[in-house]
């Protein structure tokens, strides 16, 4: 065999696969394909030099990892909001037709498995990575190889991003958890956690006989030429992915609401796990003009499906004291099984809430959990009462302090700073993976660290004792030093997880990285209009974010001294734009994070909508109605010429 006619047999080999695996009309038979797939083998470990890297025999092989790799994605992946009903669904659109009056829109199923990112540059996948965090995730290559419905190499030479969700089907999961039962392996409950326990499997091997499945359900970083996000999706197919099931165009609010019955009928006969149907604005500029909140995308949402209900009765009421010092009523509940989990807990929200529904102690309730939603309590049964059930009372004095608590319209709250509970409520999530990651201390540990009087807030970590540490119960010297040693890590910080670790309510990781981006330390010195100003900020965020401040300037003063944060500063340039307000709108030479970028660097506040506060407009080809609403208000209009020329 020749390397000419070894290249020939593999284009062949993908072809074969391909159509069996992707499109299931097969073109050879079996031993066809067995045959020319050992040609091959045989050919590369006589060669082992030249194995091309999209070789079907490239899709198992290399030794078990000892752990995964992060890894960055070119372009976010974003969280898409849910709607539950015909009233939010008509409140999403209206918000789309204020802007778009004749919007049209991409409608396909929601796949509930584990979303997954693919690189591919020159052609061939360089990398697969879970959806993490959205900014950065697990590198799970080695298993992604493993699904045949990944191409290892596409027509298409330039970087782009492909993602989709790797699922499994009904069938496949009965089978995969009966031979679990067999070996006295624990059970996945779902197949949702059984796709994505498989892509997390250190040995490759393994993954490859869980016969996972890759349904591509949009993009990341590309450069892609296409209006619209319909065309786009039907147009993956030509890369070797496979073909979008009952994907659909939807010219308004009827065809959306008909189409989601239609998938909703299909639920339990589809071989595949569905929760709901994705809605996606049809037309990548008005994408672009509407842009992102700090948590997900404005163009796009998911129409969930109802959750699945079951009967349930509420033992007691737990009041929980949460970090803020709002007190959550928590029912006690006899447990019962969603979707293979068992619940025995659920939120009651607030005792306004219980007051409301008239939900009592020994009350038999309908509960509801929907996806990774926490279960929550919809009503009770009335006429199943039999004479035991007892008034749910709201506390008047705090449960873990005693001090008299603060009725606050709908909300309860202790004030008590120094409430061992709230503080409790703090250090765990100021330990937790998305703020500081401390390793090895969770909510157990800290426990103990209370109850042992070694720590009475957070600032009490950085001066921890070794020896105090060996004392305790179950304590040998290793995890006293990694605990030490976790905590000491944690100096140096980028300054955004500690703003997300003082857990402010109402401000996240994205407005965390904001804060810390734009001010720096200057963040916890800010005023009101400078924060409601910040694009994706609103009033009851700067509002949260300047109370906690203010309370706490001592402990903030404190933490920036001991832990010494870094910032990533962004160079600021002497420039017409400085301090001024622009806003981004159409297609440019340029992405829009890139332009973002370079304008940031000349000084300029890019902010997502046109106001009377905007000083320039920068707009590109296809721009929409930010333009119009902009020449209406007499604002500065930039072309991509104009604003290389002010810059000189």
């Amino acid at each position: 065999m020749t390397h000419t006619s070894y290249e020939q047999k593999i284009l062949l080999l993908n072809k074969m696969a391909y159509a069996y695996y992707v499109l299931d009309d097969p073109i050879a038979s079996d031993e066809e394909y067995d045959l020319l797939y050992h040609e091959i083998k045989r050919y590369e470990e006589q060669n082992p030099d030249i194995i091309l890297p999209y070789s079907p025999t490239q899709r198992v092989g290399g030794k078990p990892l000892e752990y995964f790799n992060k890894n960055t994605h070119l372009q976010r992946m974003w969280s898409l909001d849910d709607i539950f009903n015909s009233q939010e669904l008509q409140e999403w659109c209206d918000r789309i037709y204020k802007l778009y009056p004749n919007a049209t829109f991409t409608c396909s199923p929601k796949f509930d498995g584990a979303s997954l990112n693919l690189l591919y540059e020159n052609g061939i996948l360089v990398s697969a990575t879970t959806r993490g965090d959205g900014i950065a995730g697990e590198l799970v290559t080695q298993n992604a190889k493993t699904i045949q419905s990944i191409p290892l190499q596409i027509p298409y030479t330039g970087q782009i991003e492909i993602r989709g969700e790797v699922v499994i089907t009904k069938e496949d999961f009965e089978r995969l958890n009966t031979e679990r039962l067999k070996s006295n392996q624990p059970l996945f409950a779902n197949p949702r956690n059984a796709a994505a326990g498989s892509m997390r499997q250190l040995d490759s091997l393994i993954t490859a006989k869980r016969r996972l499945s890759f349904i591509p359900w949009g993009f990341g970083a590309h450069s892609l030429n296409y209006g619209s996000f319909f065309e786009s999706m039907h147009d993956i197919l030509k890369l070797g992915f496979s073909p979008i099931p009952f994907i659909r165009l939807c010219k308004n609010i009827q065809e959306i609401q008909d189409y989601y019955k239609e998938i909703m009928a299909m639920r339990d006969s589809y071989p595949m796990m569905l929760d709901g149907m994705v809605i996606m604005l049809d037309s990548f500029s008005a994408q672009q003009d509407l842009g992102f909140t700090i948590k997900s995308p404005r163009f796009a949402c998911a129409y969930k499906f109802p959750a699945i209900e079951k009967i349930t009765r509420i033992l007691s009421v737990t009041p929980q004291i949460g970090r803020t010092g709002v007190i959550t009523p928590v029912a006690e509940l006899e447990p019962v099984e969603i979707e293979g989990a068992e619940i025995k807990r659920a939120t009651l929200h607030n005792y306004k809430e219980i007051e409301r529904k008239d939900i009592q102690i020994n009350d038999y309730v309908i509960i509801i959990r929907s996806g990774d939603v926490i279960p929550k309590i919809i009503k009770p049964l009335e006429n199943r009462r039999d004479g035991t059930q007892k008034p749910i009372i709201p506390p008047t004095t705090c449960p873990e302090c005693g001090s008299e608590l603060l009725v606050e319209e709908i909300f309860i709250k202790c004030q008590n700073l120094n409430c061992k509970a709230r503080i409790k409520e703090s250090i765990i999530h100021f330990a937790s993976k998305k703020a500081l990651n401390i390793d090895g201390l969770g909510e157990k540990i800290i426990d103990q660290l209370f109850e042992n009087k070694l720590i009475s807030n957070i600032l009490d970590l950085y001066s921890l004792d070794f020896n105090e540490l060996l004392k305790l119960e179950g304590w040998k010297e290793k995890k006293a030093r990694n605990l030490i040693e976790a905590i000491a890590a944690t100096k140096n910080i980028e300054l955004w997880r500690l703003i997300n670790a003082l857990g402010i309510e109402h401000i996240g990781e994205g407005a965390s990285k904001k804060l810390a981006s734009i001010f720096g330390y200057g963040c916890f010195d800010q005023n009101r209009e400078t924060l409601v100003d910040l694009d994706g900020f609103g009033e009851e965020m700067a509002d949260s974010f300047l109370e906690f401040c203010r309370v706490n300037q001592g402990f903030i003063s404190m933490l920036l001294k001991i832990l010494t944060p870094t910032i990533t500063e962004i160079a600021k340039i002497d420039s017409p734009l400085s301090g001024k307000s622009i806003v981004i709108t159409g297609t440019l030479s340029k992405s829009r994070d890139e332009i973002k970028a370079l304008l940031e660097s000349y000084g300029a506040k890019v902010s997502s909508s046109v106001s009377k506060k905007t000083d320039f407009l920068l707009y590109g080809e296809e721009a929409g109605s930010k333009l119009d609403k902009a020449k209406e208000l007499g604002i500065t209009l930039l072309d991509e010429e104009g604003l290389m020329q002010m810059l000189g």
